[in-house]
């Protein structure tokens, strides 16, 4: 199994996983400062020329959620996916679509207007327009974490890991101060010795 990867970038969330998971993979680097990510060879495996992408055998597929959801039920018995057909494991899709579609847009925004695009590019109207989209989001999240050690309950999964992935980089823009029970979940996901496994180098 190898998975593409190049640093902070959506690649960490399956890398984090598969350490997670403690299953053997091989990571192969890519110097995005180079171009390696739109090499004519890895265009093959990632039409877009971004990552993550994973090869498992016969199989190649791209999308940081869609792989860690894939690796999660080929190690079922590994127990960061619940049982198919279990109301846990709807709230399981349920928040894993929420870090992509709801979640991840307004940190994205504030990230690009902050500290990704070009000075002149930056436009301060754009961050203050995430950050309020993204206090709608930490209000829900908010209330689904209090009282929780993750989001399915006491129980570590998947999508702690494409949600955490997600709210500690918003911490990281401090998105999260003043939501203690967001503060708290991304800490204890920080402490994790997968997550620091993945982080590394």
């Amino acid at each position: 199994m190898k998975l593409y990867y190049a640093p902070q970038t959506r690649a960490g969330r399956p890398r984090w996983l598969l350490e997670e998971l403690g299953v053997p993979y091989e990571l192969v680097r890519l110097d995005m400062s180079k171009g390696e990510h739109k090499a004519p060879a890895y265009m093959k495996i990632h039409p877009h020329g971004a990552v993550p992408a994973l090869v498992d055998g016969d199989l190649t597929m791209f999308e940081s959620a869609a792989i860690c959801s894939y690796l999660a039920d080929k190690y079922l018995e590994k127990g960061l996916a619940p049982a198919v057909g279990t109301p846990a494991r709807g709230l399981y899709y349920q928040w894993m679509h929420y870090a992509m579609a709801t979640l991840e847009p307004p940190v994205l925004q504030v990230f690009l207007h902050t500290l990704m695009l070009p000075e002149p590019e930056r436009r301060p109207a754009a961050v203050e327009e995430g950050k309020r989209k993204f206090a709608e989001v930490a209000r829900v999240l908010e209330q689904a974490l209090t009282g929780k050690s993750f989001m399915l309950g006491e129980h570590f999964s998947a999508a702690d890991v494409v949600m955490g992935g997600t709210l500690i980089w918003a911490r990281f823009l401090g998105l999260t101060a003043g939501y203690p029970a967001l503060e708290a979940y991304a800490s204890r996901l920080a402490e994790r010795p997968a997550y620091k496994r993945a982080r590394a180098d």
